[in-house]
């Protein structure tokens, strides 16, 4: 297969070179374009009022396009200029830290992946909860390759991301692999406030998603449990059930007048 992978931790993140090693090794040719900075939590963004700029980057076990830009740029450009034919498959991650519930909206690795299922293509976002960015990830990789050559793609609805985390801790200590929905609860957050040598104040964001908030069998909670999980998302937006009752309301207002 012929296979694109980005992520938005940057094009030196360990994450993705093992899983550009761990593709490479199955036997894929692989075009990496990532970008040349961190851009967690970036999500769908986009670069609109300035130009992308691109570095090559070649090592000896590694070669690819470092962009200035965010994961959506990198996918945008890859498949609408520098790729000369459309990928087989598109993977984003392995990002360092889960996914799941919430994370969905703000991660830069799942926004990779959306922007090619947009574009119809099979698309795998990879995350998982490392523990620091010294940890081995080849195992998840090879693991999240093998996935990937497994799913029936064709038998999927059009523009979905399969998304999917790996637990903390070594992979052969996970409790196997489970396909389970998001949570749908939410972080609680936080920001504390500090002062800066002037005496002006900044902020940084903490918080949590409340344990007791999570739904037992979602991907929260599977993943704190030792589960692989992973979830087959959409982005279709339409609340029809909304849509029915305005236009009910609608009805309601004619008939008043």
């Amino acid at each position: 297969m012929d296979v694109l992978l980005t992520n938005d931790d940057g094009i030196r993140a360990p994450g993705l070179r093992a899983l550009y090693a761990a593709l490479r090794e199955a036997g894929h040719t692989v075009h990496v374009v990532a970008p040349m900075r961190q851009q967690s939590g970036v999500g769908h963004s986009l670069t609109v009022f300035d130009p992308l700029r691109a570095m090559e980057i070649s090592e000896a076990d590694f070669s690819g396009i470092g962009l200035y830009g965010t994961p959506t740029d990198c996918v945008k450009l890859a498949l609408g200029n520098l790729l000369k034919k459309r990928p087989d498959l598109v993977m984003s991650g392995i990002n360092a830290g889960p996914n799941v519930g919430p994370d969905i909206l703000y991660s830069g690795t799942v926004g990779a992946a959306t922007e090619a299922a947009h574009e119809a293509l099979p698309t795998m976002a990879v995350s998982c909860d490392v523990a620091s960015d010294k940890d081995d990830l080849l195992p998840q990789a090879r693991h999240a390759v093998a996935l990937a050559q497994r799913i029936q793609w064709k038998r999927l609805a059009p523009r979905r991301v399969i998304n999917v985390n790996y637990p903390r801790g070594p992979l052969e200590k996970s409790k196997g692999l489970r396909i389970c929905p998001q949570t749908s609860a939410v972080w609680k957050n936080a920001y504390l406030e500090r002062k800066d040598p002037r005496g002006a104040p900044y902020w940084w964001l903490v918080g949590e998603i409340p344990p007791q908030t999570i739904n037992a069998g979602s991907d929260k909670d599977l993943l704190n449990r030792g589960y692989v999980t992973v979830t087959p998302l959409r982005f279709e937006f339409t609340d029809y059930a909304g849509m029915a009752e305005l236009e009910l309301m609608d009805l309601e207002e004619r008939q008043a007048l």
